[in-house]
């Protein structure tokens, strides 16, 4: 008798494999990496979402020339603006040939490298193969530029997204993941698996997630979708099936433990949080004491308020001789805390990508030792390990603040990592965020890992049966 359950497994959208095994798996590769890669290349399009400091760039470029060699062809990575002279210098280290393009320079069969703002100077029809590394900073591009990335990847046979957060309870960044990789597009993926339900329940959700917050899997149940013309929520009885879904064209990891592999050699040093709250010296027109400021609008004049004496703060933290990276959100933080901290380097907007790269270098060289940016502009990809002092302003975005912390707190650090974390007093609703937002993440990425390693069982238990369905036809026949 046919159940729901098995129903439901019947519309389960388990894509078959594209790819190829590998021809080159060099030694420099760890055994959890080199499966990874195997994987990735066997899938034909595929996305490792590995935690910061677990190698996605040499993973990466061994899939990219396997590719190359497989082909014959070319292969593009995209990066962030300043990864992609980081990614060359990895690949010359690996002895791995790969060229930097800035501006759709392209030769024969080979690996080229470019940023993300410069993919409209090639051709998709010029390459077998396309690495996103980063790809979790496609969310941030908006409008027709997004829509080109996706629209890109999908002329070319051989893709890999890379990345260290996508978030696992943001069921738009998975769609967007799907439908670069030719999966199920973001509509087509709400309409299988969520529900649409009404306003009235949507305004009752940040309620029940305080109070599930111990739950985990119910959480993640009762995540919504924001952006997607309503409120949606993950089907309950489709859980099991979306999640092996998403195993069938991703893997994450935090740790080599959760792919089944030893986790030495990787293990993080301490990570130091201080949270130094700001006391502003005037208060708002009409207040006789300091309150919360609620709703964005006042947290942004708390914050316009209160710049100089949270930059007056900051500068006295980094008032030492060692690396140290500070990270704003308003152009004004960023011009005070360059005038406050003696042979500090600010990266801003305006600047030429020439010079960014440059202020890059000199921090990662040394020649700068306070580097002052915006998590948009520096937060995703860069190696820093040789600084242990992170300076930050209390901000909503917890992927912004993740990646901030993680240029210095990965894998390959060998000292602990001190984090400032730098408040308003009436940004009390900020830090509350923060926190959830941080204990919401930790609980989501381990139902995921769970979800994919059950995914994965019920992949091998699948197959194993239908072999042995076969041998039997087989055993019959003759």
């Amino acid at each position: 008798m046919t159940t729901y359950a098995t129903f439901i497994d019947t519309k389960d959208r388990q894509p078959a494999d594209a790819g190829f095994k590998p021809t080159w798996e060099p030694d420099f590769l760890y055994p959890f990496q080199r499966h990874l890669v195997e994987w990735a290349l066997q899938r034909g399009r595929a996305a490792i979402f590995a935690d910061c400091g677990l190698g996605k760039t040499p993973m990466q470029l061994v899939w990219a020339e396997n590719v190359r060699r497989e082909t014959s062809g070319r292969v593009l990575i995209l990066t962030p603006l300043a990864v992609s002279a980081q990614t060359q210098t990895e690949a010359e280290k690996f002895g791995i040939v790969a060229t930097r393009s800035r501006r759709g320079e392209i030769g024969e069969s080979g690996i080229y490298i470019t940023n993300y703002e410069q993919l409209h100077h090639f051709n998709p029809a010029d390459f077998s193969g396309i690495v996103c590394d980063e790809s979790s900073i496609l969310k941030s591009f908006r409008g027709a530029t997004q829509t080109a990335v996706t629209a890109f990847m999908k002329r070319i046979p051989y893709r890999l997204l890379c990345t260290a957060t996508a978030a696992p309870n943001d069921y738009v960044e998975l769609g967007t993941s799907s439908e670069a990789l030719g999966e199920l597009g973001q509509v087509e993926m709400l309409s299988r698996y969520f529900k649409q339900y009404q306003k009235v329940h949507a305004l009752n959700e940040r309620g029940r997630r305080k109070k599930d917050a111990a739950k985990g899997i119910r959480s993640v149940h009762r995540q919504t979708v924001a952006g997607t013309g309503g409120s949606w929520r993950l089907k309950s009885h489709a859980v099991e099936t979306f999640w092996r879904w998403v195993c069938s064209w991703a893997r994450a990891c935090r740790h080599p433990s959760d792919l089944g592999f030893s986790n030495d050699g990787f293990d993080l040093p301490p990570l130091v949080e201080n949270h130094h709250t700001v006391s502003a010296r005037t208060l708002p027109d009409g207040m006789l004491f300091p309150r919360p400021a609620f709703g964005l609008q006042e947290e942004r004049e708390e914050r316009r308020r209160t710049v100089k004496e949270r930059c007056e703060t900051v500068a006295k933290l980094v008032d030492h001789d060692r690396p140290a990276l500070v990270w704003c959100h308003l152009n004004a933080e960023g011009d005070t805390l360059a005038k406050m901290i003696p042979g500090s380097v600010q990266v801003k907007g305006p600047m030429s990508d020439d010079e960014k790269e440059s202020a890059y270098a000199g921090f990662s060289s040394g020649s700068i030792r306070v580097l002052i940016s915006k998590p948009r502009l520096g937060a995703w990809g860069l190696n820093w390990q040789h600084c242990n002092h992170v300076v930050t302003f209390a901000s909503h975005s917890w992927e912004g603040y993740y990646q901030s912390v993680r240029r210095c707190w990965r894998f390959g650090q060998t000292l602990p990592v001190t984090v400032d974390i730098v408040s308003a007093e009436g940004e009390q609703y900020v830090r509350e965020n923060m926190q959830r937002k941080a204990e919401s993440a930790g609980v989501m990425f381990s139902q995921l890992v769970a979800y994919m390693h059950r995914a994965s069982e019920h992949q091998r238990s699948t197959y194993q049966q239908l072999a042995t369905e076969v041998n039997t036809w087989i055993a019959n026949a003759k």
